[in-house]
């Protein structure tokens, strides 16, 4: 998926049509939402965006007991800016996610 992004120059995941809406989190959120679909896998990647570049309403909203950010249109792959493998540890689970030197970004 985000190789055809790159090509293309924005990310349309299927939560945007299936559900009008990417989702985003802050990174201290990142461990418990993969823990909790992604259990086990060792092909993830976090897109780490700048929201300041976003082009699509960013709205935070109440999932789960917990506020999270949720884009409401494509992300334009310039809006990413970085990408870094999201390996889980052992027992294959995720620890949290550790942002890239001089990131504020969102995942």
């Amino acid at each position: 998926d985000w190789e055809r992004a790159r090509q293309e120059g924005v990310y349309r995941p299927a939560s945007l049509e299936s559900e009008g809406f990417i989702h985003f989190s802050r990174p201290e959120q990142v461990a418990a939402v993969a823990n909790r679909f992604y259990a086990g896998r060792t092909d993830l990647l976090l897109l780490w965006v700048s929201p300041q570049n976003l082009t699509a309403p960013l709205k935070w909203e109440a999932a789960d007991g917990e506020i999270f950010p949720h884009l409401y249109g494509a992300l334009p792959v310039e809006a990413v800016a970085a990408v870094t493998p999201f390996q889980p540890g052992e027992r294959g689970l995720f620890r949290r996610a550790e942002r890239p030197a001089g990131s504020t970004s969102l995942c």
